[in-house]
């Protein structure tokens, strides 16, 4: 058993065994990229929109050859559908209900889960994920939601182009409908010490959220971040691997333990990563977070204090 509430144990005790994701690109574009907001994104995001392995998806049925991979033969029921690329409610509710519908139908999957934008969950895209939740009451759907950080001033440096109450409301309605909300999460973000990364985690925890994803700020070939790296812009560094594990043993350890824990590091692609080049070694990360939650007796949710509130 792990030291916090991983992702592979809660599909186990809810589903009664594993599940993976198949990442899906459904043809989205982002306000924040097709000039509604800005165009060049998240200064952090690639081209391909995070979706550097996804499937093109057209709502068709898919069979496990179609997979760009699989996991030992798993079976019909055995994937999440993950709208990955891009923002995956971003156009016209007709196209989404056929994606979406597409997916659900699909019995190789045993749910869909969306990544999204909070300001791109208008009333039209709730009316709708409430009517298929009652449409798929066998399916789950679950919402993924890029926040990276609750600070407003690191939000405006890497173009995220919303506000925290904007977030803050698109969870509320999430919630209303009863579809879980993962949020990731950004560590490294300049400008940020522990202090405040420690107090998006304590808002994770206020808003209640299901789940986080856990990620390290990768300097990327092709993003805004990675050339201004390139270039030598003076403050621009990155987190040592020790540095890293240790905050991410500090967040597990004031996360709230009901919080499903998908993601702890990422997976750089070799040919886009710039830096930190450590990260190539996801296993070794793993294994070094395992050590410093056993060897500083860290559970996840020990060091929230009683009252509710972080003991800072």
């Amino acid at each position: 058993m792990e030291r916090w509430h991983d992702l592979g144990t809660y599909c186990q005790e809810t589903f009664g065994h594993k599940l993976f994701r198949v990442p899906l690109d459904g043809g989205f574009s982002c306000p924040n990229r097709d000039g509604t907001l800005n165009t060049g994104g998240c200064i952090f995001c690639d081209e391909g929109g995070s979706g550097d392995f996804a499937i093109h998806y057209d709502g068709s049925l898919l069979k496990e050859d179609d997979l760009s991979y699989n996991h030992q033969n798993a079976g019909a029921g055995n994937y999440i559908g993950y709208f990955q690329a891009y923002t995956s409610t971003y156009g016209p509710v007709d196209k989404l209900q056929k994606l979406f519908e597409g997916a659900l139908s699909d019995p190789l999957f045993a749910g869909i889960s969306i990544g999204t934008r909070p300001d791109c969950l208008g009333d039209d895209v709730c009316a709708l994920l409430g009517h298929l939740k009652h449409k798929y009451p066998d399916k789950f759907i679950w919402i993924e939601l890029g926040l990276q950080t609750m600070h407003d001033d690191t939000a405006a440096f890497i173009h995220r182009g919303y506000s925290l109450p904007v977030f803050d409301e698109a969870v509320k309605n999430m919630h209303a409908l009863h579809i879980p909300v993962i949020v990731h999460l950004i560590l490294g973000l300049l400008h940020e010490n522990e202090d405040m990364v420690l107090q998006t985690i304590a808002h994770m925890n206020e808003m209640h959220v299901d789940g986080v994803k856990l990620q390290l700020l990768q300097y990327l070939r092709n993003t805004a971040l990675g050339m201004m790296y390139e270039d030598d812009v003076p403050g621009l560094w990155h987190l040592g691997e020790a540095d890293y594990v240790h905050l991410v043993c500090q967040c597990l350890g004031h996360l709230d333990p009901s919080i499903v824990i998908h993601r702890l590091t990422g997976d750089p692609v070799h040919e886009m990563l710039i830096g930190p080049v450590w990260a190539l070694d996801k296993r070794h990360v793993l294994n070094a977070i395992r050590h410093e939650m056993k060897q500083e007796q860290l559970v996840q949710g020990c060091l929230i204090s009683k009252g509710g509130n972080d003991d800072e």
